[in-house]
């Protein structure tokens, strides 16, 4: 039994749908579960539309009839103007339709949730019809019914005895029948709420089915030829890596390289299932293959970009020392508002972290950290990651800029430049 992942650049337009369909035909003997991504950059518009909703702006409903338009030019490409599919895509977007005719009275990662799912609901219908229309056997599911997640929206945590449970009672037996659709990125809670497992999820998702049936393997499919040790659109003459390790693979991930999702690898680890990641429009390329007892391979070192950071100082008010019961409410704070630290460093004086910049989780953590502590920090700001890095590629991405904290370890430099 195999898992695979489409993400969105795969099913991005009819052509990409219909490529699917010619991947999925080179494993017609094996049984299949497949999750698919929201189309192209649906989940960036359906993020446009959460806080032009919130914010209460003038273009609400032009962002959604832009969405809506997206997805019914393709499905008319595929289907023509009549198939059962168009209603099934119109149910599904009239969960937005009632939630913006009424003023945003809850908490906005919880909106967040309820519209932003709504993209890989839309993706998984059109996938599945047209799976249907070229008479292959395949079921859709609901996701939301499967993984089970707190209530903790937009980093939904899973419940892996009740997920597990769920999957092994159903999932089998289906997949007995046809390939298994659904959606990546989703969960449910247990008052029927849908929560996200976190920005680029879907990876995450093929790893729980994958763990939880004992795959033979997980694919994931993109619109590169591999796991690479740039990116190719910012560096010039990436190199492949043919395999990797399974720790390579999280070290990689946990700095931010985004070919994979961070929490993808470790239930894969445990059960020993290897990923593969493969190109979609070469479906018989290699690709890369992570797995226990590869041999990793650094031509050149691996570089991660992480744009929109922000780096903040944090010190005591009566410029007393950073100590360990200051270190200890300071990553309270982050832990309560689910601000993650991509880089650390401490002084005498301070404490300064590298995150992410997403406004209403800083805007809560400055809020509350200013309660005892003082507090700067500076914006727009880059944190390049390299490993297995050497002095001469360290110089390469910085040169031109402003470095404004600098940190090297056996294996790996991280920076953050302006």
């Amino acid at each position: 039994m195999l898992v695979f992942k489409f993400g969105g650049a795969s099913v991005k337009d009819a052509q990409g749908v219909i490529n699917l369909g010619k991947v999925i035909s080179n494993y017609r003997n094996e049984q299949l579960l497949v999750v698919v991504s929201a189309m192209g950059k649906t989940t960036n518009a359906l993020e446009k539309l959460t806080r032009a909703y919130f914010d209460g702006n003038d273009d609400v409903h032009t962002v959604f009839e832009e969405i809506k338009d997206y997805h019914y030019q393709i499905l008319h490409e595929l289907f023509g103007d009549h198939h059962p599919v168009f209603d099934e895509v119109a149910n599904t977007f009239v969960e937005i339709d009632w939630m913006i005719e009424d003023e945003p009275h809850d908490d906005y990662d919880f909106i967040y949730d309820q519209i932003v799912s709504i993209g890989e609901l839309v993706s998984t219908r059109i996938v599945n019809a047209w799976f249907n229309h070229q008479n292959f056997s395949s079921k859709w599911i609901d996701v939301r019914g499967y993984i089970h997640t707190d209530n903790t929206y937009r980093e939904g945590v899973v419940d892996w005895d009740k997920t597990c449970s769920s999957i092994q009672k159903d999932i089998p037996a289906l997949l007995s029948k046809s390939i298994v659709v659904t959606q990546g990125f989703l969960g449910g809670t247990s008052e029927n709420f849908t929560t996200t497992l976190g920005r680029e999820g879907s990876d995450y998702t093929a790893s729980i089915f994958a763990s939880c049936l004992g795959a033979g393997s997980v694919t994931t499919w993109k619109d590169v030829p591999g796991i690479l040790n740039a990116d190719p659109k910012l560096f010039a003459d990436t190199v492949k890596f043919e395999e990797l390790s399974y720790q390579e693979a999280i070290e990689m991930t946990y700095y931010g390289a985004s070919v994979i999702h961070p929490k993808t690898i470790k239930p894969l680890q445990n059960a020993n299932i290897p990923l593969l990641v493969k190109p979609f429009m070469e479906p018989t390329a290699a690709g890369t293959v992570i797995k226990e007892g590869a041999v990793n391979k650094f031509e050149k070192p691996v570089i991660i970009l992480k744009n929109n950071q922000v780096l903040i100082s944090i010190s005591a008010a009566d410029y007393s020392f950073i100590s360990e019961s200051h270190l200890s409410e300071i990553f309270a704070a982050f832990a309560k508002h689910q601000v993650k630290v991509n880089m650390m460093q401490t002084s005498a004086l301070s404490f300064s972290a590298c995150i992410d910049h997403i406004p209403e989780r800083f805007e809560r953590l400055l809020s509350t950290l200013k309660q005892n502590f003082k507090v700067k920090y500076n914006n727009d700001l880059k944190l390049i990651t390299l490993r297995h890095y050497t002095d001469v590629a360290l110089q390469d991405v910085t040169a031109g800029q402003s470095v404004l904290v600098k940190q090297t370890s056996r294996h790996t430099a991280q920076v953050v430049v302006k």
